[in-house]
């Protein structure tokens, strides 16, 4: 890359959704100041989908690199997929996560890269999301106690991340490394952002809602005492039930210690066992 222009590789994974998916790159296309004031590459990871979705992607958007899945990547190893084929292409400016699910306005990658430059690169962008039916905060930063951060027209300090909309500087990445395979599909964006704030870097919340994406409308099946235990505890195992024991316990006792791992190690299987006392 010869020029100026900050060059953005975009970091997207799929599974059936295709029109979730299209939309989301139609949204991504019809982006403010797009090939004027930066220019981006798609890097998204298909996984195994059944639904047409590559097929829909490539004839409306030829230039979308797509990466083929097993079908057992999920979220966090699709990104990962993706990130690690954007590195190995080329050496970009910013990479920029986004989920399918998520329909950025049309000044978001501008916001996000204004905010970057007020850091000088020093600071994970995470965008603020909200829901399309209220406008009420649905996903983005959180403080150390899980609070919400909602934007408010200044840059705020985050200590976790959502990963629907982020973006990670050059520097940043360098410094950092990509998101950690281990994790099958959630917590990986937790721990990317700990990670970075241990490398010395700041998370900052856009000043402003960029996106939206309604919230999941329910928890995992193991959190309900009506699903049969044999199924709460399947649930919990699943790579989609979003506290998977093992993983879990790896993330905590690397940021919170060991102390705080083996008590939510048993705490999550207290819940399986007696959903009610959680209510």
């Amino acid at each position: 890359m010869t020029d100026n222009t900050p060059h953005i590789a975009v970091i997207m994974t799929c599974f059936n959704r295709r029109d979730k998916t299209v939309q989301c790159l139609k949204n991504l296309f019809c982006q403010e100041e797009m090939n004027t004031g930066y220019a981006v590459k798609v890097f998204l990871v298909d996984d195994a989908s059944t639904d047409g979705t590559p097929e829909a992607v490539s004839e409306l958007f030829p230039g979308v690199q797509i990466i083929k899945g097993n079908g057992h990547l999920y979220w966090n190893r699709g990104m990962h997929t993706a990130w690690e084929a954007a590195k190995n292409e080329c050496d970009f400016d910013y990479y920029l996560w986004l989920n399918d699910d998520t329909d950025i306005k049309i000044n978001a990658i501008i916001e996000m890269l204004e905010c970057a430059a007020a850091t000088k690169n020093n600071a994970i962008i995470c965008g603020a999301i909200c829901s399309r039916l209220n406008q009420t905060f649905t996903y983005g930063g959180r403080k150390a106690n899980g609070e919400e951060i909602h934007p408010d027209g200044a840059l705020q300090e985050c200590y976790t991340i959502n990963g629907n909309c982020v973006l990670v500087s050059k520097l940043i990445c360098d410094n950092t490394g990509i998101l950690d395979p281990l994790y099958p599909h959630a917590i990986g964006d937790y721990e990317y952002g700990l990670r970075a704030i241990k490398k010395g870097f700041r998370i900052v919340t856009t000043r402003q809602y960029i996106g939206y994406c309604e919230r999941n409308a329910k928890l995992p099946a193991w959190c309900y005492s009506n699903v049969p235990l044999k199924e709460r505890f399947e649930a919990l195992y699943s790579p989609l039930g979003n506290s998977h024991p093992y993983y879990f316990f790896i993330f905590e006792r690397k940021y919170y210690g060991w102390l705080t791992a083996i008590k939510h190690y048993f705490t999550i299987h207290l819940r399986v066992l007696i959903p009610a006392l959680w209510k």
